[in-house]
């Protein structure tokens, strides 16, 4: 019975925290999806040096959700009729 409620504590911890750092990150990538600056501090901290029009592209993939190199989901269906 001391066990248990060390364990239980440990899972409910664990998962709660989770949840919190799923929200925080969330909210985080809607800020810098308005805000040029951080975006940019955020690709020179990954090496990368972005001119107006590159930001202008990631501030835009970020608001619809692609991911670089992927073709939006509307493009794919219609790639796949065209064969």
């Amino acid at each position: 019975m001391n066990i248990a409620l060390p364990i239980i504590m440990l899972v409910v911890g664990l998962i709660g925290g989770f949840f919190i750092g799923v929200y925080y990150l969330r909210r985080q990538m809607t800020t810098m999806q308005n805000d040029p600056e951080m975006l940019q501090k955020v690709a020179k901290q990954m090496g990368y040096n972005l001119n107006g029009k590159q930001m202008q592209r990631a501030q835009q993939m970020m608001k619809n959700g692609n991911q670089p190199g992927r073709a939006p989901a509307a493009a794919k269906g219609q790639a796949r009729k065209k064969k």
